[in-house]
């Protein structure tokens, strides 16, 4: 019972980490130009790692896809091949735990439904480790132009969709590796072997290791010493 229940809890974690992962990805605030030193601001641009927009004084916002994926930016190609590797990832993993979890009626055996929790589990971490990965990546990328001092475009600050990004790396990873250790239980088969009941023969009853020979010896002894003392 007790395992069933951290499943559970592991499994509404993973899938809330995944949920915010996702989220992540069509999230327009990756980075927010920066307001630093400015006294009049007519304008706020911002970018994620689809598109790049500008938004004026009066709220109307124009957006700009990216024109070619291959002339991108090299950090923004591996940031969403991470962020579609994590959701890709996550979705396996909760299939697997679905199948896996003590408390659904499909998978198979114990150890079998334990080893699909720990694949699940692996899913979940791994999925965590790519968005944060990606989440760094990007932030790192604002961060170090931004404290440049020869940097003299638009420097940004970091985005909303960074803080959700890691928050849910946080919670898959988390739920991940509880995944993997309630997999002790499922190994821990308990064996029950019935001895039957055992018969203790009295010693006396017992038949000595010479057999039939040693027997008929001793009864001949016997009956010699019961013939001496007769005639005493």
């Amino acid at each position: 019972m007790t395992n069933m229940v951290t499943e559970i809890v592991a499994f509404l974690l993973t899938i809330s980490g995944w949920v915010l992962i996702s989220s992540t990805l069509p999230t327009d605030y990756w980075k927010v130009s920066s307001v630093d030193g400015t006294v009049i601001t007519t304008a706020t641009f911002w970018s994620n790692l689809w598109k790049t927009c500008v938004t004026d004084s009066t709220g109307v916002s124009n957006c700009k896809d990216f024109p070619s994926m291959l002339a991108l930016d090299a950090y923004i190609q591996v940031c969403r091949g991470l962020m579609i590797s994590a959701v890709c990832l996550g979705f396996f993993g909760a299939i697997l735990a679905l199948v896996g979890m003590k408390c659904t009626k499909i998978g198979g055996s114990e150890t079998t439904k334990a080893k699909i929790t720990c694949l699940s589990g692996l899913h979940f971490i791994l999925s965590g480790i790519c968005s944060l990965t990606t989440c760094s990546l990007y932030a790192h990328r604002i961060t170090s132009e931004f404290f440049d001092p020869l940097f003299v475009a638009q420097k940004f600050e970091l985005g909303a969709a960074l803080f959700i990004g890691w928050a849910g790396s946080v919670l898959c990873i988390l739920g991940g590796f509880i995944f993997c250790f309630s997999m002790s239980e499922g190994f821990s088969m308990r064996e029950y072997s019935y001895n039957g009941a055992t018969s203790f023969l009295p010693t006396q009853n017992k038949k000595s290791p010479d057999g039939p020979h040693k027997d008929a010896a001793d009864q001949s002894s016997s009956a010699r010493q019961f013939g001496r003392n007769a005639y005493v």
